[in-house]
């Protein structure tokens, strides 16, 4: 690999980490492309996303600071001076990173024998695709249900949207848009719906880095050369950061259709080439 792999790499993963499209499948497909040995590969894709945690932490400064102040006050014994939408928030992350973390240490080493190739990717692009259809499609009528009026963040969307995060594992999946899409079917409007999966991304990001740090020094993976690893997580900073602007304000008044239509027709691509 060289600084040119590594700058591709790294707005590959920046753009999908944060678009419902995702992050690993493409990376595995870019590697492969790019003809790089995608197994040797592992320890640079998860290095990667400290860029796009950089992203997340710096768009979403407000709300991180936030609850970064609404901890300092509990942990000082003045709770009762705390905001209780931060409070709850901080709950719902914790809660909803639960599932991630138990199927993470369980399965992970599973995940990465059995699904980490093009093949699995592609035919997990073209279901979640379909989830998407089918998130877009109860969610609206929930919402005409409801005269309009969507449902606020709560403990049952808390729980569905953990457990999509646990699904996201499997590469190919896209954990925003499986916790996006989720949200909408919970009835969850979808700008409310990226922002929670967001700021569970920071969360979920954060966990995974620093299981891989653990890893690392027991040898279970190489990074490469400094040169190219802060290629590639600037890289993805950049395009990450892109990326959420991007989606934010287009999830205002757009659907999840034009990501589903992509998913199906480059997963339907990639059966075909294999």
């Amino acid at each position: 690999m060289n600084l040119f792999d590594a700058s591709i790499l790294g707005v590959v993963q920046g753009l999908t980490e944060f678009l419902p499209i995702s992050s690993s499948g493409h990376l595995i497909i870019a590697e492969s492309l790019m003809k790089l040995p995608v197994e040797d590969l592992k320890g640079f894709d998860i290095a990667i996303h400290v860029g796009t945690l950089l992203a997340i932490l710096i768009y979403f400064r407000k709300d991180f600071l936030a609850l970064i102040k609404t901890l300092w006050l509990i942990v000082a014994g003045k709770s009762g001076e705390t905001d209780r939408k931060n409070v709850d928030l901080i709950m719902y992350l914790v809660v909803a990173m639960v599932p991630a973390v138990v199927v993470g240490l369980l399965f992970n080493d599973y995940l990465d024998e059995n699904f980490r190739n093009a093949k699995s990717v592609a035919a997990m692009l073209i279901v979640v695709a379909v989830y998407f259809v089918i998130a877009e499609y109860f969610g609206g009528r929930r919402n005409a249900a409801r005269a309009g009026k969507p449902r606020e963040l709560g403990w049952p969307q808390v729980i569905m949207i953990g457990l999509a995060q646990a699904v996201a594992l499997i590469p190919g999946v896209s954990r925003s848009g499986a916790t996006i899409s989720t949200g909408l079917i919970t009835g969850l409007k979808r700008e409310e719906a990226a922002r929670f999966s967001f700021l569970l991304g920071a969360v979920a990001i954060a966990a995974a880095s620093t299981l891989s740090v653990y890893k690392f020094t027991k040898g279970e993976f190489a990074l490469p050369d400094t040169g190219i690893l802060f290629t590639g997580i600037v890289s993805s900073f950049v395009s990450g950061y892109a990326a959420i602007a991007f989606l934010m304000s287009f999830l205002k008044k757009h659907s999840l259709y034009v990501f589903a239509a992509y998913r199906i027709l480059l997963g339907a691509v990639m059966l075909f080439l294999l």
